[in-house]
């Protein structure tokens, strides 16, 4: 495998597994006490390597060692977070301490002073992303919350764009992880020990977290990424959690709006 030098002195002959949870497509490289992520070049990582500087001493998240960019693919080499992801067994079989965590782990995020984060994900940021990424046919309909496209959702990207050009929400600001679903999450000795794959972080509103964070608690607690299905489960604990009530239609908001990422 290829390797930028200054990366590869840094690596070699260490031992590591790849990790094949992501969905992120990007291949990742796990050491003991480092973490190499090669993908193609994208503005996401520039920002990942950005906030991972800004973010040293107000959040637990990995710091950036080395960023190169060559023949249009990213290498980040960051330092590896302590823990398990949520999504394990170990935190998945007692659902009501697993929603604790990942509520005083949001909650983290909701303290940072954003006044001076270099990262902007508001709808302006994440609904010309969306269309560039509609206009150039980056969609994956397969790969999508039942019904939201076909006979009973939209009738296509387009369609959905649309939708959500016309039906904004008022935003309530907050730095936001952008991807809070429980593979990104880490735990240690049942307490939040770190945030991972952060590319999509930066201030928006936070029910961008609640609905990500909702609605892969259903999906993992379902099974769908394993063969092992919980039961006796409600996901809406999340909101006694978070001391919020439940808002529908932020939630349906933020959901769709992820189906064009």
């Amino acid at each position: 495998m290829y390797l930028p030098d200054e990366i590869r002195k840094i690596i070699e002959n260490k031992p590591y597994t790849v990790d094949g949870i992501g969905q992120s497509g990007s291949k990742v490289l796990i050491f003991d006490d480092v973490v190499l992520k090669i993908q193609p070049a994208s503005a996401n990582v520039d920002n990942e390597a950005q906030l991972m500087q800004w973010l040293k001493d107000k959040i637990s998240a990995p710091e950036c060692l080395c960023h190169i960019k060559e023949n249009d693919t990213d290498y980040l080499l960051m330092t590896k977070i302590k823990g398990k992801m949520a999504c394990d067994d170990e935190y998945m079989s007692n659902p009501e301490k697993l929603i604790d965590i990942l509520a005083n782990a949001m909650k983290t995020l909701w303290d940072v002073d954003i006044s001076e984060c270099p990262a902007y994900m508001t709808l302006d940021t994440k609904l010309k992303m969306a269309e560039y990424n509609v206009k150039n046919n980056l969609v994956d309909t397969e790969n999508t919350q039942p019904g939201t496209f076909g006979k009973d959702g939209f009738e296509s990207p387009d369609h959905l764009l649309k939708w959500l050009m016309e039906n904004r929400p008022e935003e309530d600001m907050v730095l936001s992880h952008g991807d809070f679903c429980l593979p990104n999450i880490l735990m240690n000795n049942d307490a939040f020990s770190g945030f991972i794959d952060i590319g999509r972080m930066g201030i928006a509103d936070r029910w961008n977290d609640i609905a990500i964070c909702w609605r892969s608690l259903k999906d993992n607690y379902i099974g769908k990424y394993s063969t092992k299905r919980y039961d006796n489960f409600d996901p809406d604990y999340l909101f006694e959690a978070l001391g919020i009530e439940k808002d529908e239609e932020k939630l349906r908001y933020y959901i769709l709006m992820d189906e064009l990422f």
